[in-house]
């Protein structure tokens, strides 16, 4: 209930008073209105009673505000400074303050407690503050029931640290009903070879989840019109099947996409939180090196799944992600390899469809080798890089793996070969 002061003036109040001593007004019915006991009603009376003219109800802090150290008020002004040098620099993807990562810094690297409060107040006394623009509400629910029955695929891109010479890739993958970030890695380059060992990740160590929830971006989806290389093969949309959809199924695993970027808004309030947070200690540790942005991008993740409770959940990610686990309540399936396969190499790849020649050869960007098959034989070619140098190639003929070739991977010019 507002307080007295608040709700009344003084001159309203002193009105009552006049018409209770008048006997115009009932004291019970003065009361119910100030809302007020009846101990509080006649001390409120008997200060009137003394002065009139100067009776009053607004509320006097008796306690002066305490003074912070000197201290730690220079260290505010210059974790501000900093993040104000941040904020101008256009070649990094921050807009605003956050406050928030100041008072980490103030407690994890200074060792100094200051409350959120006075972090703001030395901001806007200091011109460290920009008015945020107006946010529409946050109305978002859970609408899964179960972990693993919707995994949130995405990436985006962004210089992480004004030290790096080039924007890195981020992709993750996160569990709709806990909200759990099972992968989040840095890359350099976004291909379908990054985002198929993303799932080969999740689908190891957690298991097979019932769908994968992603946007239409060519690796994930051909698009009619869009992704006009196809378009002399006359295919409409989906016809064609990309590198990391045929990894889903064969894994027995279905794939939804996002018709719009508002739609991906569970998995962009991960992003937006990660990113703000790496690219701010990035800039603080001088950080150039794509190792040193995945170091601090897992102790932000750490922070995130175990630590930090979701606003929409309210609760710890893992806390909740463990819990569902726990008590059966997850569509996530064990992984195994299905036959004909023999290693998982014959499933997370990228894949190529040949033709065996007169001399029981194919041929990859003019690179022929023999495979033990018959002539004029259609074989497929699962490729697996092994490392930025080498690749391993898997023959299959008839459900059967007919060979095994390690190959260059600048011979085999990935890259081009699969538009990736």
């Amino acid at each position: 209930m507002p307080q007295l002061h608040k709700k009344f003036s003084d001159s309203q109040v002193r009105e009552f008073f006049e018409k209770y001593l008048k006997k115009e007004v009932l004291g019970s019915y003065i009361r119910e209105i100030l809302g007020v006991c009846k101990s509080r009603f006649f001390v409120l009376l008997n200060n009137y009673r003394k002065d009139p003219a100067n009776f009053s109800i607004q509320y006097n802090r008796k306690t002066a505000t305490r003074a912070i150290p000197a201290e730690v008020e220079q260290n505010i002004i210059k974790e501000l400074s900093f993040e104000k040098g941040l904020i101008e620099n256009k070649s990094i993807p921050l807009k605003c303050y956050n406050y928030s990562y100041v008072k980490d810094q103030l407690e994890q690297k200074h060792k100094q407690k200051v409350s959120l409060p006075t972090i703001i107040n030395r901001a806007k006394k200091n011109n460290f503050f920009l008015h945020r623009q107006k946010r529409k509400v946050h109305d978002r629910e859970v609408l899964t029931n179960y972990a693993g029955e919707l995994i949130q695929h995405d990436s985006s891109v962004h210089k992480c640290s004004p030290y790096a010479s080039d924007k890195w890739y981020l992709i993750t993958s996160l569990d709709d009903y806990s909200r759990f970030i099972l992968y989040a890695v840095l890359f350099e380059r976004e291909t379908s070879w990054t985002h198929i060992s993303a799932v080969e990740s999740v689908f190891l160590k957690y298991g097979l989840p019932m769908s994968y929830y992603v946007d239409c971006h060519s690796i994930f989806r051909f698009v009619q019109g869009r992704d006009s290389v196809w378009r002399e093969h006359n295919l409409v949309t989906d016809e064609a099947n990309p590198q990391w959809k045929q990894v889903l199924t064969d894994c027995n695993v279905k794939v939804t996409y996002a018709l719009s970027a508002q739609a991906k808004g569970k998995i962009e309030r991960p992003y937006h939180w990660l990113q703000d947070r790496i690219v701010r200690t990035c800039a603080r540790e001088n950080v150039s090196e794509i190792k040193q942005g995945q170091h601090i991008l897992n102790q932000e993740l750490h922070r995130y799944n175990y630590q930090q409770v979701h606003s929409t959940t309210l609760e710890v990610p893992y806390f909740r992600f463990k819990n569902a686990l726990n008590s059966n309540k997850s569509f996530f399936r064990p992984f195994a390899i299905k036959p004909p396969f023999v290693s998982t190499k014959d499933i997370f790849c990228l894949r190529l469809q040949r033709t065996t020649d007169a001399y029981r050869k194919v041929s990859i960007n003019n690179l022929q080798f023999r495979v033990d098959a018959n002539p004029h034989q259609d074989v497929e070619l699962r490729i697996s890089p092994l490392n930025s140098t080498v690749s391993e190639v898997r023959i299959w003929w008839k459900n059967k793996l007919v060979g095994v070739q390690n190959i260059k991977s600048a011979d085999l010019n990935l890259e081009s070969t699969f538009k990736v």
